[in-house]
């Protein structure tokens, strides 16, 4: 299940906030149908702000979706939200986040943009990996559902990233951001590398900015 947060108590109302366990895990297989709900909810619902209708909605058929590599190589983490509640002990989890890391050279882009490129470059396009010495980890593909949004989520996803990351050799990371999460990923110690525009057809794009971090700073984050 993903979506709206459950009922509170009357005084977690007036607390003003729900009683809520946050567990972080790997996505599975499984999980991709709530994956992509839980993509579009996110994209329509926090980046309006900064990207118009016609963009967005481009971006949600083409760059933005599922990248089931991901998952494959056990790199994509999913946030799930129960209930802190010693009454409901079978309470189903609610899917509210998502977001990983990359040991391979694609920067962004869910399944389709990938086989959309191998088709435009009209060759075999192989996902290649990294080499831990050289090349930066790739932050990849996080999103957290507009109701859950600035608890934390994103920021705990991170985390367990970075961690995953360093601890498979990598001394560096980075990311294609939106312009939705340059502030956020700003705050966890990331610097703007280059602005970049990633091409939606029909006569758009859609501006990112390029974003990295040294072992060091992750080490002290």
């Amino acid at each position: 299940m993903w979506g709206q947060p459950p009922r509170l108590s009357g005084e977690q109302r007036s607390w003003g906030f729900p009683l809520m366990n946050i567990r972080i895990r790997l996505a599975e297989a499984r999980d991709v149908p709530l994956l992509r709900e839980l993509i579009e909810a996110s994209v329509r619902g926090l980046q309006a702000g900064d990207y118009s209708p016609k963009q967005l909605e481009n971006a949600l058929c083409t760059v933005y979706g599922v990248d089931t590599q991901l998952i494959s190589d056990g790199t994509y983490f999913a946030a799930e939200a129960t209930e802190s509640s010693e009454e409901d002990v079978s309470a189903t989890p609610l899917l509210v986040g998502c977001g990983g890391w990359s040991k391979r050279k694609t920067l962004y882009g869910g399944d389709r943009w990938k086989e959309q490129q191998r088709k435009e470059q009209r060759s075999e396009h192989e996902d290649s990996l990294l080499d831990p010495t050289q090349d930066a980890a790739k932050i990849r593909a996080f999103f957290v559902h507009p109701a859950w949004a600035r608890r934390g989520i994103g920021g705990k996803i991170l985390e367990a990233c970075e961690a995953a990351a360093e601890a498979a050799g990598f001394q560096r990371l980075e990311m294609g951001a939106t312009l939705t999460g340059v502030p956020f990923y700003r705050a966890k110690g990331y610097i703007e590398l280059e602005a970049a525009h990633v091409p939606l057809g029909h006569g758009l794009t859609l501006p990112i900015v390029r974003m990295g971090k040294s072992k060091k700073t992750i080490s002290a984050s």
